[in-house]
């Protein structure tokens, strides 16, 4: 007869799992162990084993839980109904706020994927796909210049690359936020780096130059 599962079984899963996943962004899949997993989270090898069996276990769920993270992002702002413009506009804006909180978690994704078995990693593809076709839609209700038949799934990529990357460059400390960018991410998506038509930027204002200056000298 089995042993029951404590009360804490899944907290204890999930805790092992936020763990791993911070280790794999840092150290990379390939270069983390076991050992180094169960020391990270206080506990013995053994133990260890007792929530997971093997390494790719970890790896499979913190990718297959991550997704469906994002599926249900996905979920929720079709059940608004929104406008196809204003629907774009929400899915970055949730994407990217989800980004913020799962940095980890989406290095993983972004980085450690290839490391599946083939059939998991079959598993999160499908699911990958599903968020991109969600994307595409939204993308061809909004009547793109060109066919939207032909370039829906074109076009989504281009904005995932426009947001999947971030963690390379947005610093947690830094003056800009997931927050900050995401309406930029969409205008820019939607109409271009130009602002729109009627609207005012005001000029930047130029430092004078010295008269004796070198203007060649580089940045």
């Amino acid at each position: 007869m089995a042993r029951p599962r404590a009360p804490t079984f899944d907290l204890q899963r999930t805790s092992i799992l936020g763990a791993a996943a911070e280790l794999f962004a840092a150290r990379g899949y390939a270069s983390t162990s076991m050992a180094a997993l169960a020391s990270a989270r206080g506990m013995s090898k053994a133990l260890l084993y007792h929530y997971y069996r093997d390494k790719q276990h970890i790896l499979y769920d913190i990718a297959n839980s991550y997704m469906d993270t994002l599926l249900e992002i996905v979920a929720e702002v079709d059940r608004q109904r929104l406008p196809p413009t204003e629907h774009l506009r929400a899915l970055v804006g949730c994407f990217m706020r989800a980004y913020q909180h799962a940095r980890p978690q989406h290095m993983v994704l972004v980085q450690d994927v290839k490391f599946l078995s083939a059939p998991n990693r079959r598993r999160i593809r499908t699911k990958e796909r599903k968020v991109v076709d969600a994307f595409a839609d939204v993308i061809a209700a909004l009547k793109p210049r060109t066919s939207a038949t032909e370039l829906r799934v074109p076009l989504a990529m281009i904005l995932f690359g426009m947001i999947n990357w971030t963690f390379t460059w947005l610093r947690p400390d830094g003056k800009l936020t997931y927050e900050d960018m995401a309406p930029v991410v969409s205008e820019i998506f939607l109409s271009g780096v130009q602002p729109a038509a009627g609207t005012r930027r005001k000029p930047a204002r130029q430092a004078s130059t010295p008269r004796n200056a070198n203007t060649n000298r580089g940045a």
